[in-house]
């Protein structure tokens, strides 16, 4: 779909208008957006989604008729709006935009979650040196235990992002979904300035912890499902924490570093191989000038591994592999595959692969109109997919005879 002429403009595009059907965004509002755009200008994407986030917000808040279910859709709106206007802006660290777009979203995201029946509560989970924070969403009122889907976003997104790509999805089909984010991803790089780490069992391990004393959560019937890098770190966590029930990969991640390599052309790898960082620092910043979907991909991997130069963040992403982790995992895996992948092209394949039997793995295709990295604009059809699968695989009686092991 072309939105943009821009294609990380063009993706991006998609992603957002993507989480319409879970209230997230509405199509209009978006589409005449993309039309407002200059392709490749951060600056327009920036000021077009705070415009339009700083109108949404306001809103009929200050109408006693709005119904709390306006209230609640338009401030999920607003907060999503706010999300897309911070998301080109870590060029620069020190830009104050940062900072006043993020706490705009979550004022709007609380406000929302609020609203909802039961509401969302976030919750601070302690971990080894640092802290998790978390949202949790009840199935329902009657605070009976229910079978709970752990789930995070990846590279660049946020927790609240997940509710509507996954979450209320979920929630209307019985499951608890507790989001939460680790070292690396939004609110633990602005709270606490920590880069992101291959051993995401530090992360997951303390959330299991928190859901073992949560009445409401089965704790016998856990779902770990990670979206985009997150299908890296859930596997890699989950094989190193057995409580984990199932786990789904959107989608699979077999070697994060390798991945990464091939966003550099051969002198780019030459350059990268023979450990010249100055050099290779100059060409690369000389290629991102030239290519905005590499200029944004390197200023965000600057900013979430908290590093000061493309060397170093390539020199930090060798550890994020799979290789000799997949034979610790028990719980079966759904490997997701977008068949036309511009991120991680074969990696699931691998995942599952390296997996065997553990694994299942379910290619999304062009034909479905699902085939981009982690399906933006095909959630209805993903979640079928996914959440039928740990319905399946995760029901009391799967849990019982350990086909949920």
């Amino acid at each position: 779909m072309n939105l943009s002429p821009d294609p990380s403009f063009n993706f991006n595009l998609l992603r957002w208008i993507g989480t319409a059907p879970y209230r997230g965004a509405d199509i209009a509002e978006v589409l005449d957006l993309a039309g407002r755009l200059t392709p490749g200008d951060f600056e327009s994407w920036h000021s077009q989604f705070r415009a339009l986030a700083d109108r949404v917000a306001t809103e009929g808040w200050a109408d006693e008729s709005t119904s709390s279910a306006t209230r609640r859709d338009r401030a999920f709106r607003a907060a999503s709006y706010y999300r897309a206007a911070d998301f080109f802006l870590h060029g620069d660290p020190a830009d104050p935009r940062i900072g006043q777009t993020w706490a705009a979203a979550t004022e709007q995201f609380d406000r929302a979650i609020a609203e909802l029946d039961p509401p969302g509560e976030r919750v601070t989970i302690p971990a080894d040196g640092f802290t998790v924070p978390a949202i949790f969403y009840r199935a329902g009122p009657d605070g009976t235990p229910h079978p709970t889907i752990l789930m995070f976003n990846g590279f660049d997104g946020s927790q609240e992002e997940m509710l509507h790509v996954c979450g209320f999805a979920a929630l209307e089909r019985g499951f608890n979904v507790l989001t939460f984010e680790g070292p690396g991803q939004p609110s633990v790089v602005r709270g606490q300035g920590l880069r992101f780490r291959h051993d995401w069992e530090a992360v997951v391990t303390p959330v299991v912890d928190y859901c073992e004393k949560v009445p409401e959560i089965d704790a016998s019937a856990l779902g770990l499902l990670g979206l985009s890098f997150g299908g890296y770190l859930a596997p890699r966590a989950a094989a190193f924490e057995p409580r984990v029930r199932a786990v789904v990969t959107i989608d699979g991640l077999y070697d994060g570093y390798q991945s990464v390599l091939g966003l550099l052309t051969p002198e780019l790898r030459n350059l990268l191989y023979a450990g010249n960082a100055d050099d290779f620092n100059t060409a690369i910043r000389h290629a991102m000038a030239h290519n905005n979907a590499l200029r944004w991909y390197i200023e965000q991997a600057l900013w979430s591994f908290r590093v000061a130069s493309p060397y170093e963040f390539f020199e930090r992403a060798r550890p994020y592999t799979l290789d000799g982790v997949t034979d610790k995992i028990t719980c079966p895996v759904l490997v997701c595959s977008a068949t036309t992948d511009h991120f991680n092209p074969g990696q699931a394949e691998k995942l599952a692969e390296a997996l065997g039997d553990r694994a299942t793995l379910r290619p999304f295709t062009p034909e479905e109109s699902a085939a981009s990295h982690s399906h933006p604009g095909a959630s209805v059809l993903m979640n079928g997919v996914v959440l039928d699968w740990l319905t399946a695989t995760m029901t009391p009686a799967a849990v019982a005879s350990g086909r949920a092991r």
